[in-house]
C-alpha cells in the first residue's frame, strides 16, 4: 500500500511540474507546450496520458507505474493545470 501512495505522489509531482513547463511555452502553441511537458514528465519517470492547451492554460495528465505485489503493475494517475493567473489574482 505504501508504494501506491508514493507512486501517486510521484505522479502528482510529475503532473504539476509538466503543466508548469508546458505553460511556459503555451504562447508558442500546443505542439511545443506539450512537447516540453512530455520531456519533463519523462525525466520524472512518468508517461503523459494527455496534454491540452485551453487559452493559455496547459492541462496535463500523467501516469506512473507502481508494482502492487501479486496484483502486478498498475498506473498511478494524476492531472494538473497551469497558466497565468486571472485579474482577480
Amino acid at each position: 500500500m505504501g508504494s501506491a501512495v508514493v507512486a501517486r505522489h510521484r505522479a502528482q509531482a510529475a503532473a504539476d511540474l509538466s503543466a508548469l513547463a508546458g505553460a511556459q511555452h503555451a504562447l508558442y502553441g500546443v505542439t511545443l507546450a506539450c512537447a516540453e511537458a512530455g520531456a519533463v514528465a519523462r525525466r520524472m519517470g512518468a508517461v503523459v496520458a494527455g496534454c491540452t492547451v485551453e487559452d493559455l492554460d496547459v492541462v496535463v495528465a500523467v501516469s506512473v507505474p507502481v508494482m502492487l505485489g501479486r496484483f502486478g503493475a498498475r498506473p498511478a494517475r494524476a492531472a494538473a493545470r497551469a497558466g497565468p493567473i486571472g485579474e482577480g489574482g
